[in-house]
């Protein structure tokens, strides 16, 4: 005789108000139901009523979610509750290096799929990297005040010319746009060559010769990525496509 499992029930408090919906709270419900709980979602309809909750249970946020009667938290205790990952706030994370990468790598491929009809061709590696600097140069244009700001922790001509690290992002975009067309390389080569010659040398001195613990401004100033192997990788990319692009234009590699 099969007996069924007894239903799993949870409570959840969450704002639910006419001009603002917690969206911590509907993340909350759908985890609760995706983890297989019957969810009793009760509505906060007023910033008095959250309030009083809030006063009540002694907390400072809500959504707060209770199982067995037991209160659980918010929705990151929820997540950890469920043995799920939680980054806190400060954390290291590399995933806006990995989102950055790896989109510049597809539409590398794309490119090239569309102009040659195949993805197995060195234009495809070459995008790859143009669109990496452009795509990078995105992040950091968004705030070009924090980024010199955080640039001027490890950047040896920053630090000697501030300026610089206002002129970094237009340089690095406008050398990867440049490159995705294979065009002015007059321009974008030596520029190329420049950023990435000196940003390699001050990642390398902070980060392996001084031993420095930075975060990286490769990605914007507001950047949870650690200095080092990927900031140091951004530059060596540079220095690589310029003398890749140079060679070209000189005529020293046929294509």
């Amino acid at each position: 005789m099969n007996v069924s499992s007894p239903i799993k029930t949870a409570t959840v408090y969450r704002m639910v108000m006419p001009d603002h919906v917690c969206p911590y709270g509907i993340k909350t419900v759908d985890l609760l139901k995706r983890q297989g709980f019957a969810v009793d979602d009760r509505h906060l309809t007023t910033r008095e009523e959250t309030d009083a909750f809030k006063a009540k249970h002694d907390v400072k946020t809500t959504p707060q979610t209770f199982i067995g009667g037991t209160r659980i938290g918010g929705y990151d205790d929820l997540c950890a509750h469920f043995g799920k990952s939680v980054q806190k706030k400060g954390d290291t994370s590399y995933q806006p290096v990995i989102a950055i990468f790896g989109v510049a790598f597809l539409l590398g491929l794309a490119i090239s799929w569309y102009a040659f009809d195949t993805i197995f061709t060195v234009q495809a590696i070459e995008w790859f990297v143009s669109l990496s600097m452009a795509l990078l140069a995105v992040q950091k244009l968004q705030d070009v005040r924090s980024f010199s700001t955080m640039f001027l922790n490890y950047d040896l001509l920053a630090r000697r010319w501030p300026r610089y690290g206002y002129l970094y992002p237009f340089g690095e975009g406008m050398a990867g746009v440049l490159m995705v067309a294979h065009a002015l390389p007059i321009i974008s080569v030596p520029v190329s060559l420049f950023i990435g010659t000196v940003g390699a040398v001050s990642v390398f001195k902070a980060v392996y010769i001084d031993k420095r613990e930075l975060k990286c401004a490769c990605v914007g100033g507001n950047s949870n990525v650690p200095l080092g192997f990927v900031s140091l990788t951004e530059n060596l990319f540079m220095i690589a496509m310029g003398l890749w692009m140079g060679a070209k234009a000189l005529g020293w590699i046929a294509m």
